[in-house]
């Protein structure tokens, strides 16, 4: 195997093994006890089919020794021991359950708790299909290698060392060299093959994944596609994806037909040369025809698990593979993290300053070049400017999606790098230019601005926002669920729910990110006018396009090419005749001849 994959190993163990949990231990050492039991229990077992086929061809020494029973005596006992071992097995799986279980609900809570720690560049760089086939493989390859790996091939190997021991003191040591040999040239060849095939299979999960990121990139925009007729073009891209599949899991296929048909030739190769032995054992008078069955029996117990062999150890080799990748994510470094000595903000205003802010999503390519302002508390500045001058990256900044090149970016005088993400978060309430809801009902949506808010908070915040008179409308209320993406709702109606959702939250500053640039006219009046109340005793921040939207900020600022090229209020700035200036006389002649 391998070192990847002992390292995936490695950190599997500690979830099976954990500090301070001592009844998954217990539970663990009963187990492997259990499986311990049905082992001896299965290498004893031929011995009693040895002895009743030796009583009942006359042979009866054997009997003998077996505490003097009969036949049918020692076939009942031949029975119950085979119960027996099916029923140590069974205890061990259910002890083992809770164990096997928790380890799974712990490692995929781990991965997906990491994944919301990771940065927005992680994200915004990610496909969302991918990863969340990385998390479903990894989660599972993790069960199967919890069952396969303490189950199948630590007693397939347990057994193998104790029937290879009675077969060389019992029988003849040449009968353990055929064994040994047929044993090590059968699992030579079925790892040389699987590693191939293993190969084959990563391909073949690349070829899923890539065709699984198309489905759901193309459901997710499935109105962008009837928009532009594209059903056959997505379906054709589908397809080669599918194609790409289809080749790979065929190889798979024809290598595991070679590798099935190759593994039969050498177990049969080996169990019809240990029975010629024992045949002619037999014919010499040296072995009884018990001593015959039981070599027989003895390689049928040998034989059954290896077959299985090259398929376990194929998915084992697979799960590490899947579980490797699902380890990547967790070894995947969060951008942004809170200091060592990071204390929870204390917000006294909501006063918000950016000093000589610098930053820039690549290092080639600055956006914020020196940028100083300052939001007192219960102000509200608005930012306008054309695309690409660095509005919708302040927010991002203030929110601490990324941290500042250079500069500082400070709330009541304490940067933002210096506080807790949690309490700084709590502290900002955002209304992007696109709200996106949860697959869920209206109420679930609007209580997500808080956490365990009652039903009164909600219908409050639902009629501050305007939007509670709409949802009574509704045949199911609140309950009414909206949709993927809350597509079931209108873009006016989906931005009162995320306004309800911010307004239940009550932070002290509250950031719009263009919230009303993609409504139309009427629309946007209302939403403003919800918006300009929600602001009452806040500090706001206005990220804006439509300048008429913003024409009653304490402070406007004007961003061009990264740098603040004008500030002031509305008039101040008109009376300038400058930047500001020429973008409302544009936008009102645009809207004149609209």
């Amino acid at each position: 195997m391998p070192a990847s994959g002992w390292g995936v190993i490695q950190r599997v163990i500690p979830y099976l093994w954990p500090d301070g949990q001592g009844w998954v231990k217990r539970r663990v050492v009963i187990a492997l006890a259990m499986l311990i039991l049905s082992k001896l229990i299965a290498v004893a077992t031929p011995f009693f089919y040895k002895a009743a086929v030796d009583a009942l061809s006359g042979e009866d020494v054997s009997a003998a020794w077996m505490l003097g029973m009969g036949a049918v005596g020692l076939t009942v006992a031949y029975g119950m021991a085979r119960l027996m071992n099916v029923g140590f097995q069974q205890l061990r799986d259910a002890f083992f359950a809770r164990v096997g279980q928790r380890a799974l609900r712990a490692l995929a809570l781990e991965t997906f708790t990491h994944i919301h720690r990771l940065s927005m560049r992680y994200h915004i760089t990610r496909k969302t299909g991918g990863l969340s086939r990385i998390i479903e493989r990894g989660v599972k390859g993790v069960e199967f290698l919890l069952r396969f790996l303490l189950f199948s091939i630590g007693p397939l190997i347990l057994e193998l060392i104790m029937i290879a021991a009675i077969l060389a003191v019992v029988f003849d040591i040449w009968y353990l060299v055929v064994v040994a040999v047929t044993i090590a040239l059968y699992t030579w060849f079925t790892f040389a093959v699987t590693e191939w095939r293993v190969k084959i299979r990563k391909e073949m999960n690349d070829q899923d994944t890539d065709a699984n990121q198309k489905a759901i990139d193309s459901l997710l925009n499935f109105e962008t596609v009837k928009y532009f007729g594209a059903e056959e073009r997505e379906a054709s891209r589908y397809d080669v994806a599918m194609a790409g599949y289809e080749k790979a899991a065929l190889k798979t296929s024809y290598s595991l037909a070679f590798l099935n048909f190759g593994q039969s030739v050498l177990i049969t190769g080996g169990l019809v040369a240990v029975m010629v032995m024992a045949a002619l054992g037999v014919e010499r008078g040296d072995l009884t025809v018990g001593d015959f069955v039981m070599v027989n029996a003895y390689m049928i117990q040998i034989t059954m698990p290896l077959n299985f062999l090259g398929t376990v150890y194929r998915e084992i080799r697979q799960a590490l593979v899947d579980m490797g990748e699902m380890f990547g994510l967790l070894e995947q470094p969060a951008e942004v993290n809170d200091a060592p000595n990071a204390k929870p903000l204390q917000v006294r205003g909501g006063a918000v300053e950016l000093r000589d802010v610098q930053f820039g999503y690549d290092a080639a390519r600055p956006i914020l070049k020196g940028i100083s302002l300052k939001a007192d508390a219960g102000q509200t500045i608005a930012i306008v400017g054309s695309s690409g001058s660095g509005k919708s990256t302040i927010g991002r900044l203030l929110f601490r999606f990324y941290d500042v090149n250079d500069g500082a970016l400070l709330i009541d005088d304490q940067d933002v790098r210096e506080v807790t993400q949690t309490s700084l978060h709590d502290a900002i309430g955002v209304v992007p230019q696109d709200t996106v809801l949860f697959n869920d009902t209206i109420r679930y949506n609007i209580a997500y601005g808080r956490d365990g808010a009652s039903f009164q908070d909600i219908e409050g915040a639902a009629k501050a926002a305007k939007i509670h008179d709409f949802i009574l409308s509704l045949p199911e209320g609140y309950e009414t669920q909206v949709g993927e993406r809350g597509l079931k709702l209108s873009g006016g109606e989906k931005q009162r729910v995320g306004i309800a959702r911010t307004i239940l939250k009550n932070p002290p500053i509250l950031l719009l990110d263009e919230a009303t640039s993609a409504l139309d006219t009427e629309t946007e009046q209302d939403i403003q006018d919800a918006l300009q109340e929600m602001g009452q005793g806040r500090t706001v921040l206005t990220i804006a396009h439509r300048l008429s939207t913003v024409a009653h900020a304490d402070q406007i600022i004007v961003l061009e090419k990264g740098v603040i090229v004008e500030r002031g209020t509305h008039d101040d700035l008109l009376a300038k005749q400058g930047r500001y200036a020429d973008l409302w006389l544009r936008q009102q002649a645009e809207e004149e001849a609209a």
